[in-house]
């Protein structure tokens, strides 16, 4: 009984040695990966060598194995090296094995390379399969749905969007606000898709949807791109005032999460402001006073400066003299055209209101464009009831309306009115 005991502790005692060893094979190799990534290989196939059968050291050595062959673009072993990973996510615990595999897909992300993220997306969801890893599948489907928007496989992206929906539904089919936050994570995905698309109904439906989710705790990007794209579908409504809001919010989002992005929501929020014809400066807020002088900024607040002063001549040349700043963005580009008759609008209204008549061709001069965007310009602002006269296209001449004979014409008429009311109530009453 006695030789049976002291046999035990020895093997005990032996297998403790033999995993220190391991370990210490494994931190040795792993500490070569920065300086000799072949030594620091070699390494870790030793310690693959030593654990038999494969334990914690053989999946932390494979994960190692599969970032430094990614270093030396070795794809076709790394590939190799990631499925033995993926096949070794058993021997450690499910939250260990999960955190592996989002540092390994974070670690390749920066990869230029899609056909090789596309691999390494579609090798994992494979994998997950099996383990039944609800929410590691939710993460690593919203990075394959990301890649695929940006390569522009849309009809790949729908598919995956489908089945994340389906994953964020009750039984009854609607939306489980219990999980609110991949609720918002994929709303956003399918945003910007719809953006891209010009498809503007679902777009509204999801956009009101995501609004209505109140149980997600989000990334503060989430809500960023969901309040962009929100902005940009107000101002094709032309809602300026709602874009305005939706692109402040934006702006502030993207700056807590401490993206870049927050300067081109800030250019849009200036945009929309212009073209509400706010008096009010954006650049006055507590939030967007400190990128006032921001590099990429300065054309737009010198821009909006001779927007509020009217300077015409002033707000092309900038418009000129910033294409990459102001003119390279086509989302910009597109809404100029309607700043620039906002602002000549404002200088016409101006210009003719002390005349009785005005040559066309003086208020060209004025406005710096042709006497035939005068006289369009002219005919939109006399529709919409902005300039009381007409145009003598013989004589050139915009002859604006008699005011007085106006203000006569306008007594006539109240008092013909009254006179048919007092008559309608006198046959009334008659019977």
């Amino acid at each position: 009984m006695g030789d049976e005991d002291y046999e035990f502790e020895y093997s005990d005692e032996d297998e403790e040695e033999e995993n220190v060893d391991i370990e210490n094979a494994y931190r040795t190799a792993k500490s070569l990966a920065d300086t000799d990534m072949k030594g620091a290989l070699e390494g870790l196939e030793e310690v693959l060598e030593m654990e038999k059968p494969r334990g914690e050291w053989g999946f932390k050595s494979l994960k190692q194995m599969v970032k430094i062959l990614f270093r030396q673009k070795r794809y076709d072993l790394m590939m190799k090296r990631y499925k033995e990973f993926l096949d070794s996510m058993g021997v450690v615990t499910r939250n260990f094995s999960e955190q592996s595999i989002n540092t390994i897909l974070d670690f390749v992300s920066l990869s230029q390379d899609m056909a090789i993220l596309q691999s390494f997306y579609e090798t994992t969801l494979d994998a997950l399969k099996q383990s039944k890893n609800e929410r590691l599948w939710f993460k690593t489907n919203m990075k394959l749905g990301k890649l695929y928007f940006d390569t522009n496989e849309y009809t790949k992206l729908h598919k995956i969007l489908r089945e994340l929906h389906r994953s964020c539904q009750d039984v009854d089919g609607s939306d489980d606000q219990k999980k609110g936050t991949q609720l918002l994570e994929v709303f956003a995905l399918e945003i910007q898709l719809c953006t891209e698309t010009n498809n503007f109904v679902k777009l509204q439906d999801l956009y009101d949807r995501s609004l209505r989710v109140k149980s997600a705790i989000s990334h503060p990007r989430i809500m960023a791109v969901i309040r962009e794209c929100g902005g940009k579908m107000h101002m094709r409504q032309r809602e300026w005032d709602k874009a305005c809001t939706d692109f402040f919010e934006a702006f502030k989002n993207y700056d807590e999460a401490g993206s870049h992005r927050r300067i081109q929501c800030l250019k849009y929020l200036v945009l929309a402001n212009m073209l509400r014809q706010s008096e009010i400066n954006p650049f006055d807020s507590q939030e967007a006073k400190p990128y006032k002088n921001d590099h990429e900024i300065v054309a737009m607040t010198n821009l909006v400066t001779a927007y509020m002063r009217n300077e015409i001549p002033e707000f092309q040349k900038i418009l000129r003299d910033n294409k990459a700043a102001i003119m390279d963005d086509p989302f910009i580009r597109f809404y100029l055209e309607d700043l620039l008759k906002n602002i000549r609008t404002k200088v016409l209204l101006e210009l003719v209101a002390p005349y009785t008549r005005i040559r066309l061709d003086f208020i060209a001069k004025h406005l710096n464009v042709t006497v035939e965007e005068v006289e369009t310009l002219l005919v939109s602002l006399i529709l919409d009831g902005k300039v009381k006269g007409k145009i003598d296209q013989v004589k050139q001449l915009l002859v604006m309306q008699d005011r007085s004979s106006a203000n006569s014409k306008c007594a006539a008429l109240d008092s013909w009115t009254q006179h048919l009311s007092s008559l309608h109530d006198s046959v009334v009453k008659s019977f």
